[in-house]
């Protein structure tokens, strides 16, 4: 009898596992099995300043020390291939990523394509041309607000040695920015529940040329793309930039794209359109 894959989930920035709750519901009621990791320093790993409970202490929430200083995407990598050599015991993977989480499971492909049957980008990152800070300059993102998320940054990154946001900031201009920016098609008690889902640090390696995705190892790897039609964080235009891009690269080898209606955040939150997406991926 032919194994079924199991899907191994890589969140985004401030994101972890809990992310993928609803998504592995529905995944399970269809009959398959999947996983969700928290890279190092999120989900239970995370630090949450005692400045960041209420009421805030801004001021010290910019200086507090945070656990996640230090980690690289070279940690994000290993960890990652750790669960995929385990998981590939049990059979075929399919692994896939969100949003910056691209960045990761790119770099999995990149060392260890043996252990992946399929990758999976959902409007995730996956450098191919530029680095990520050098796709931001681009006509493509030219249209991003970049400003909501220097409205939630506090302290002094390099100082910190990490990103440090504010998420459970009260401002109704931030909080409606924030919405338009990642889940415009969401209820403000939806967007809000996600966002009290996401934790105040990440980490500052996004990687450089030598992360992005390689013809000769992550180039073997059959690939699937999932575009999010209505995203504004990650536009359309991007996300095909993105699919040309690594088509060019390995041409005999090209995306599989699929899409999705909704924003950035939608298809976590209404998951069953994505669940049967991602089951018919298994079929392939």
């Amino acid at each position: 009898m032919q194994k079924l894959p199991t899907f191994v989930f890589v969140h985004g920035a401030f994101a972890n596992s809990f992310s993928f709750a609803p998504l592995q519901a529905e995944l399970a009621l269809l009959g398959h099995r999947s996983v969700a990791v928290d890279l190092p320093g999120h989900g239970f790993q995370a630090t949450f300043p005692v400045a960041y409970q209420a009421p805030q202490d801004l001021g010290a929430l910019a200086s507090e020390p945070g656990g996640i200083k230090g980690v690289t995407l070279a940690d994000n990598a290993a960890h990652l291939i750790e669960v995929l050599e385990r998981a590939k015991q049990h059979g075929p993977v399919i692994l896939v990523g969100h949003s910056r989480g691209g960045v990761t499971i790119t770099a999995a492909g990149n060392a260890r394509p043996d252990l992946i049957d399929r990758i999976c980008y959902v409007a995730a990152w996956c450098p191919v041309n530029l680095d990520i800070g050098d796709y931001y300059a681009e006509p493509e993102m030219a249209d991003v607000d970049t400003g909501v998320f220097a409205s939630v940054l506090m302290g002094n990154p390099a100082e910190l040695g990490l990103l440090r946001t504010n998420f459970r900031t009260a401002d109704p201009a931030t909080l409606n920015a924030l919405k338009r920016a990642f889940a415009a098609d969401l209820s403000d008690d939806e967007f809000r529940t996600f966002l009290n889902t996401f934790q105040p640090d990440e980490n500052l390696d996004v990687g450089t040329s030598a992360d992005r995705a390689q013809a000769a190892s992550w180039g073997r790897v059959p690939k699937s793309f999932v575009r999010l039609a209505d995203d504004a964080s990650m536009p359309p235009a991007m996300q095909d930039r993105l699919i040309r891009e690594a088509n060019a690269l390995t041409p005999d080898n090209p995306f599989d794209v699929r899409t999705l209606e909704g924003s950035h955040l939608r298809w976590l939150v209404h998951p069953k359109p994505a669940a049967e997406l991602l089951a018919n991926l298994a079929a392939v």
